[in-house]
């Protein structure tokens, strides 16, 4: 069995897909994969370089269209299994030809970029899109409630819903060896301080902006606003803690490889995105055991329900936001409860249940 795994970037399979690359060699697959970057991925037979661009808007898409096209033709796969968004429109156009000799198409939608709350832009690019590209599509699954019920309306052969792509919810509720005193030292932020974190990359749909509003709002309380994560959004981010004299308050990580830690040594997760496909970060807050306020959108919802397992406020409502860290500042018991519940309600997103599951999809093409 030949197949071939194609994304915007390498990265992508790094981050979510190993578990899955390792099962399919484990049973004998020829594994390539093909996507922009020269990150190296483990598990794969080849690596393919090609120009995708996250935009759809890029010229170079064209010429990743056509270097797909000819591997994909040239190679002869059994199974091609396409991932992100242009990932998975360009894979499925260049998939044409090779479906009617017999190949299967599948494409795990990691969240429309179109939903609930999102903006109208989304919907009138990627929604008609989307329903379009299912014409090519042997199989669709996609990763949160929202979704599925939008993806049952696509002309799709078969449909599917998995928990999410997995996380080993094991490993990172073991408890480690971390000192929370010296790894706030580390971060040069007092013991007595609380300590607000977030993850994600510094752009609009992240929506870092709400909290630091938010934060301005709690006055004289003292506190520290984590930030990691990369993007363009930084030097606006930078001048609105400034105009809004809360730039001794909010700390810019950037890009950082120990979050578990940072977790651990927090007291709050806040999680103010406009949409997510399911929103790892607020599960891998969840399971490092600390409360969190969370926007009430799409991919977060099938795990954070209000006054239960997270605080969920509107994400453009900074009182909202405000009034989720004071709450949980003065309610006595309130954290503890979120996060008990929240222990029980996020097993199901486990790496065991979401590899079990395409195992199923897998064996039914394979």
């Amino acid at each position: 069995m030949k197949i071939l795994y194609v994304a915007n970037v390498h990265r992508h399979f790094n981050a979510f897909h190993l578990p899955y690359l390792k099962w399919l060699k484990d049973q004998g697959c020829i594994v390539h994969v093909a996507a922009n970057g020269d990150e190296i991925v483990p598990y794969v037979d080849k690596q393919f370089n090609i120009k995708v661009q996250r935009s759809p808007y890029k010229l170079q898409n064209i010429v990743a269209y056509k270097e797909l096209k000819s591997i994909i033709d040239n190679q002869k796969y059994d199974l091609i299994h396409c991932h992100t968004p242009m990932g998975g429109i360009l894979a499925r156009l260049a998939s044409r030809k090779t479906r009617k000799r017999g190949s299967k198409v599948i494409y795990t939608a990691h969240g429309f970029h179109f939903c609930h709350g999102g903006p109208i832009i989304n919907w009138l690019l990627y929604y008609p899109i989307e329903r379009f590209m299912a014409r090519y599509t042997d199989a669709l699954i996609t990763i949160n409630t929202e979704d599925y019920q939008t993806a049952k309306s696509f002309k799709v052969k078969e449909h599917y819903s998995i928990p999410g792509i997995g996380l080993d919810l094991k490993k990172m509720r073991m408890k480690t060896q971390l000192n929370k005193i010296e790894k706030r030292e580390e971060l040069n932020i007092p013991m007595d301080d609380l300590v607000l974190t977030s993850v994600g990359d510094l752009t609009k749909r992240k929506n870092h902006e709400v909290v630091i509003r938010a934060i301005a709002k709690l006055g004289n309380i003292k506190l520290r606003y984590v930030i990691c994560g990369t993007g363009e959004q930084e030097s606006y981010l930078r001048d609105l803690a400034s105009k809004l004299k809360v730039e001794d308050k909010v700390i810019f990580m950037g890009y950082r490889t120990d979050v578990n830690e940072i977790l651990k040594a927090s007291d709050i997760f806040v999680f103010p995105s406009l949409w997510e496909g399911l929103g790892i970060a607020g599960i891998e807050a969840m399971a490092s055991g600390i409360p969190v306020i969370a926007s009430n959108r799409h991919g977060i919802l099938d795990y954070a329900i209000d006054n239960r397992t997270a605080l969920l406020c509107e994400p453009k409502d900074e009182e909202s936001f405000a009034n989720g860290i004071y709450r949980l500042i003065s309610e006595k018991g309130l954290a503890e409860k979120l996060v008990t519940n929240a222990y029980e309600i996020i097993n199901q997103f486990d790496i065991h249940n979401s590899l079990q599951r395409m195992k199923e999809i897998y064996i039914k093409y394979i």
